[in-house]
């Protein structure tokens, strides 16, 4: 059987329509086999586009839906599949045709429409201990790519240069990527930490922007750059907001690898992909990153998927 990826080797220019549909699963297939490890048992969601209709888009999650993983959405993306996922639009047509997995994923990830792929960031369910910290470089319109670059290599050396970081976290990694528009950076921990320790630590306050990291983090940028940083997700206009609202249980996160960002609901305007530090430090690194798409993804998957942190390789 033709694998996935040999498959969409010999088709780069219809990863998004391989049988002459619109289908996002060829390459979030093979996004789920090369994340397995760094999505785990979290729960996956997707993000489907609405071209018509009062609804711009559906949000297809775990908490409403049965769960789906990485590994079921692996198993489930075959040729055959995708094949009859092209000639039949509706899942109430094919069931006969499938197992009771693919038509699972089918309901996350409808054909014909294009979607985003997230995952919970912490797992579906409020109040839940973490083990990732997540924070959103979130551009409002006006602000640039590059300043949003600009930001988050500010922002990792400030991470970097913080001791009262490494004694609450002691042992933590840090992992940067590139989201399609601008940039996420999150923090591994070696321990779960019950809810209350991103309440206290890390969830900004408007009334009191200083009282933990990320408001002091935003201020320091703030002070470094020629355009307004701030913290929370509240937009401000014309601005980067450090954010990290998405860090609690229930709530969602992009994957890191491979899932397509929209313009609007018929046009892709990016793709998400691992970076490192270093990379951050390369003058030429928005233009490369903001030209990236699922044909270089897929041409150069054994090299970026080194970018994922080691211990999710």
């Amino acid at each position: 059987m033709t694998s996935l990826l040999s498959f969409a080797k010999k088709n780069l220019e219809n990863l998004i329509n391989p049988f002459g549909q619109t289908d996002v699963l060829l390459l979030y297939g093979i996004a789920a086999s090369k994340l397995k490890k760094y999505l785990g048992d979290r729960e996956l969601a997707g993000k489907i586009w609405m071209p018509s209709g009062r609804m711009r888009y559906l949000l297809k999650r775990g908490s409403k839906l049965e769960p789906l993983f990485a590994h079921e959405l692996e198993e489930a993306v075959t040729l055959e599949f995708l094949e009859l996922r092209s000639k039949t639009e509706h899942l109430s047509s094919a069931k006969g045709e499938l197992t009771d997995l693919q038509a699972k994923v089918w309901q996350y990830f409808l054909p014909r429409k294009l979607s985003d792929f997230f995952y919970a960031t912490n797992y579906e369910g409020p109040g839940k201990e973490i083990d990732r910290i997540f924070f959103d470089i979130d551009r409002s319109a006006g602000i640039s790519a590059e300043q949003s670059h600009e930001t988050t290599r500010i922002f990792v050396e400030t991470i970097n240069e913080d001791n009262k970081l490494e004694d609450l976290l002691g042992n933590y990694e840090l992992f940067i990527n590139w989201t399609g528009n601008s940039f996420h950076v999150l923090f591994f921990l070696d321990e779960s930490m019950p809810s209350s320790f991103y309440d206290e630590h890390f969830q900004y306050s408007k009334n009191d922007p200083e009282r933990n990291f990320t408001g002091k983090w935003a201020k320091k940028i703030n002070e470094q750059v020629e355009f307004k940083v701030a913290g929370g997700h509240e937009r401000q206009g014309n601005s980067i907001n450090i954010d990290p609202s998405q860090t609690p249980s229930g709530k969602l996160c992009r994957v890191p690898l491979g899932s397509l960002h929209m313009k609007d609901p018929e046009t892709i305007n990016g793709v998400s992909v691992p970076i490192t530090e270093k990379m951050l430090y390369n003058e030429n690194l928005v233009p490369k990153l903001t030209s990236y798409t699922p044909k270089d993804i897929i041409e150069n998957l054994s090299e970026i998927e080194k970018h994922l942190p080691e211990r999710f390789r």
